[in-house]
């Protein structure tokens, strides 16, 4: 895994004039280190800021949140704008789609080098100002913020992982077995990229990533939330206790009663509240 540069912004597609330059969101294709185009949407959220005390007001200024969205998702899906609509109430948002996604470029490799288009987005994000970024991921996305703040040390002030795999080739459950064949064999590529918009790397993965268990003591001094529905269908809850353990007194565990998946699953309390736990966090 390169640990070289985060990627360059190219020119933008959605630029405000300069009555809105303050409101407007600002979408634009990054780079990433190895050259992987990938569609990325800035949300100042200047509006909300209006309504907000003025001690308030700045301290949501000096906040970003950069949110890693789930295999098959990406930024114009409702529910990764949900999220945004959400969390932009603390701070700036930053959504993009992973390579292989949406109109990125690149074919995914199912949470490897999507470290990489991370990375380009959270330099983006630091870009603007902000002295706080927090990032938040979920499912394939919570690996990779687990997996980036640990070899980008000091890039990020906080973490958030949300329905994340603890461990590698997991197929103890029926989703994740179909998920399996979706990846690995050339009828689910297809169904991948035609059905679910979502072009997929034929290349298994050499050498082998660090896992997200493996990963989390490197996030340290950086505070975790790691979160997690009792009902989720596709990891249960040994792959977030183990997250945890690994984290030790630098994460924080929340096990979600009644929650499944991922960005569909976590309703607009629970991101409020991730919101609330993210603002202090980050310092």
């Amino acid at each position: 895994m390169s640990n070289g540069p985060a990627g360059h912004v190219a020119r933008s597609t959605v630029r405000p004039n300069s009555e809105t330059s303050r409101r407007a969101p600002i979408r634009t294709f990054l780079h990433s280190a190895d050259g992987i185009p990938i569609d990325s949407v800035y949300d100042p959220g200047a509006v909300v800021y209006e309504s907000l005390p003025d001690t308030v007001r700045t301290a949501a200024r000096d906040l970003v949140f950069v949110i890693a969205h789930g295999f098959t998702g990406e930024a114009d899906r409702p529910h990764v704008r949900r999220v945004a609509r959400v969390l932009r109430r603390h701070g700036a948002v930053v959504t993009f789609s992973f390579r292989g996604h949406g109109r990125s470029g690149g074919r995914s490799t199912v949470g490897d080098k999507e470290v990489l288009d991370l990375a380009a987005a959270v330099a983006w994000a630091r870009g603007f100002g902000h002295a706080r970024v927090v990032t938040v991921g979920f499912s394939m996305g919570g690996s990779v913020v687990l997996r980036h703040a640990a070899l980008y040390p000091g890039t990020v002030d906080a973490v958030v992982s949300v329905s994340a795999p603890a461990r590698w080739y997991y197929r103890g459950t029926a989703p994740m077995r179909r998920l399996h064949w979706l990846v690995t064999r050339p009828a689910g590529r297809l169904v991948g990229r035609y059905g679910l918009r979502t072009r997929i790397h034929h290349r298994a993965w050499d050498p082998v990533p660090l896992s997200p268990a493996e990963a989390v003591p490197g996030i340290a001094p950086a505070p975790l939330l790691i979160v997690h529905g009792d009902r989720d269908g596709y990891f249960p809850l040994d792959h977030p206790r183990m997250l945890a353990g690994a984290a030790g007194e630098h994460g924080e565990l929340w096990i979600e009663p009644g929650m499944g998946h991922a960005e569909n699953a976590a309703d607009d309390a629970l991101l409020a509240r991730i919101g609330d736990w993210a603002a202090p966090a980050a310092g």
